[in-house]
């Protein structure tokens, strides 16, 4: 998790509106005055929204994004890997990056802009709650484990399909 003043910020869309929130402070504290928030639908909105991410993102934080920054919605993309390039096509000069996901999918989002926006320096943060106290009501407690577990299997197999940088986990979480 790091935070730099960056040429953008990028919303990774998800269920947890919490991200967003996050996104507003940080424009409010000058990170950058370039906003992409990417999503169309994924494992959990799906069910849940029958708009974008993107959309209902954007709706959710109405008036609080500052005046001075440039907002672009991305409603195709499905999936981390589509966040990072879809939101690249749209950023074709941007050198530096800050993408804001959930606090469970950080390593994901780096090691996936790491392989597919080389030419960018990326960081990536997200909102900090308690765990298991503060874990969405939209998924909940065994939702997240259910999320975390396919994430750990994706960081082992997602190198391989050249889609995100290789990363050693360790043992314990294996």
């Amino acid at each position: 998790r790091e935070e730099q003043p960056c040429d953008a910020l990028v919303v990774c869309g998800s269920y947890d509106l919490r991200v967003m929130e996050h996104a507003i402070q940080l424009l409010h504290q000058g990170f950058s005055k370039k906003l992409v928030i990417t999503g169309n639908t994924g494992n959990w909105t799906k069910y849940i929204w029958n708009q974008p991410e993107a959309v209902i993102f954007r709706e959710h934080c109405g008036d609080r994004v500052p005046e001075h920054v440039d907002v672009v919605l991305e409603k195709e993309a499905t999936n981390f890997g589509e966040n990072v390039r879809f939101s690249r096509s749209l950023l074709p000069d941007a050198k530096s990056v800050l993408l804001l996901t959930k606090p469970n999918a950080v390593l994901r989002v780096l090691l996936t802009a790491q392989k597919q926006w080389p030419d960018a320096k990326c960081f990536v943060s997200s909102p900090e709650y308690a765990f298991p106290e503060e874990v969405s009501n939209v998924v909940g407690l065994i939702g997240l484990v259910n999320e975390m577990v396919g994430d750990v299997d994706r960081i082992q197999k997602y190198p391989e399909l050249g889609f995100q940088v290789e990363h050693e986990l360790p043992k314990v979480v294996i």
